[in-house]
C-alpha cells in the first residue's frame, strides 16, 4: 500500500466526516478533568510559535490561540476539515495550509514547538515527516504528540473492538481499509528509532486513560467514527450497532452511563542541537515549499485542530492507524 493510496483514503474519509476526532474526543476527559487536547495544549505552554501537524477541524488550534503568547499554525490533508477550522476564532493572520507533513511549506527554524493529536500515527514516510518537523523547529524546540493506546479494558471500548474485528473478518476485501501509518509510531522504542536520526532526544512517554463514558448512543457515535467502520456496508454497520447496544446494556450503570475508556500516549521530546552542528547530517537542507504551495492566512474567524479517531482495531491491536 503506497502513501498516495493511504492519503487518498484519508482525504475521502474526512471529506465525509471532517470533525470526527473532535466529535469523539472534545468531551472526553482524563482523571484530572482535562481533555486530550487540553493536555497537549498545556504541554507546550510557554512556546510562542506552535505548529499543529494534522490539525483537522481546528479545535486544538483554537485552544492554543487562547493561550497567552501562543501563535499557532496548522497543516492538514483535508480541505473539508480546514474549512471548518477557518470558522474558528483564531487570531488574524493565523496560517492554515492544505499540505502533507512530508513537505511542510515553512522555512527552517519557524516554530518553537510542534503538536500532533492522533495524527502522527497515520502518516506514511514517517522518517521524512520527522526530518521535516526537525527542519521547521528551532534547535531545542519541542515535539508533543497524542497517540492512540488501546482500550482501558473491561469496558465498552473493548467490547466494540471485539465486535468490529469479527465484522471486518467476514467483510469482503473492498470493505476493508488500507494499512495506515507506520507501526513504529505506536511504541516508545519505535518512535525513538524514527525520531533520533532527525535529531530528537529520547522521548518521554506517558500513558493517560481517557474517559469516553456516556449514554449508550453517545458512546456508539464516538466509537463508530473509527476508520474501519467507514467502508462497511449499511447492513454490516447496523448489525454491529445492534450487537454493541446489546453488549453495552450489560455494562450500563444504574444512572444510564456506559463505561468506556481509551488509553492515549502523551509523547514529548526536544530537538537537540547535535545534528544542526553538522550540516551534512542535518535534516535542515530542504528549502521550504515554493510560493505556489505556501500556506494561506485567514482572519480571526478561522482555525485548525487535530486528526482522527484511531480505528478501534488499531489502538487495541496495534495495527496501522487512523
Amino acid at each position: 500500500m503506497t502513501t498516495t493510496s493511504q492519503e487518498a483514503f484519508l482525504r475521502a474519509f474526512h471529506a465525509e466526516r471532517p470533525a470526527v476526532t473532535a466529535d469523539a474526543f472534545a468531551g472526553a476527559r482524563a482523571a484530572d478533568g482535562r481533555s486530550s487536547y487540553e493536555i497537549l495544549r498545556d504541554r507546550v505552554a510557554g512556546h510562542g510559535r506552535v505548529l499543529d501537524l494534522g490539525c483537522g477541524d481546528g479545535l486544538l488550534l483554537e485552544l492554543l490561540a487562547r493561550t497567552e503568547g501562543c501563535r499557532p499554525a496548522g497543516v492538514d490533508l483535508s480541505p473539508e476539515a480546514l474549512a471548518l477550522a477557518r470558522r474558528r476564532p483564531l487570531p488574524a493572520g493565523t496560517t492554515l495550509s492544505e499540505s502533507r507533513a512530508q513537505h511542510l511549506p515553512f522555512a527552517d527554524d519557524t516554530f518553537d514547538a510542534c503538536v500532533s493529536h492522533m495524527a502522527l500515527m497515520l502518516m506514511g514516510e514517517v522518517e521524512q515527516v520527522a526530518a521535516e518537523v526537525a527542519r521547521v523547529l528551532r534547535p531545542g524546540g519541542m515535539l508533543a504528540c497524542v497517540i492512540g493506546g488501546g482500550a482501558v479494558g473491561g469496558e465498552a471500548y473493548e467490547l466494540f473492538v471485539g465486535l468490529l474485528r469479527s465484522a471486518i473478518g467476514t467483510a469482503p476485501a473492498e470493505q476493508r481499509i488500507p494499512a495506515l501509518g507506520d507501526r513504529r509510531t505506536r511504541s516508545r522504542a519505535g518512535l525513538d528509532s524514527v525520531l533520533a536520526p532527525a535529531g530528537f532526544a529520547p522521548v518521554d512517554w506517558e500513558t493517560v486513560p481517557i474517559d469516553l463514558s456516556g449514554p449508550v448512543e453517545q458512546v456508539w457515535d464516538a466509537l463508530a467514527g473509527v476508520y474501519d467502520v467507514g467502508p462497511l456496508d449499511a447492513a454490516t454497520v447496523e448489525s454491529l450497532r445492534v450487537d454493541f447496544l446489546a453488549g453495552a446494556k450489560k455494562l450500563t450503570a444504574p444512572n444510564g452511563i456506559v463505561p468506556c475508556g481509551m488509553n492515549v500516549h502523551l509523547v514529548t521530546t526536544n530537538l537537540t542541537t547535535n545534528l544542526t552542528a553538522n550540516p551534512a547530517a542535518s535534516p535542515r537542507t530542504r528549502p521550504a515549499a515554493n510560493a505556489a504551495a505556501s500556506p494561506r492566512t485567514h482572519s480571526a474567524a478561522n482555525a485548525a485542530a487535530s486528526p482522527e479517531l484511531q480505528t478501534a482495531a488499531r489502538p487495541a491491536a496495534g495495527t496501522a492507524t487512523a
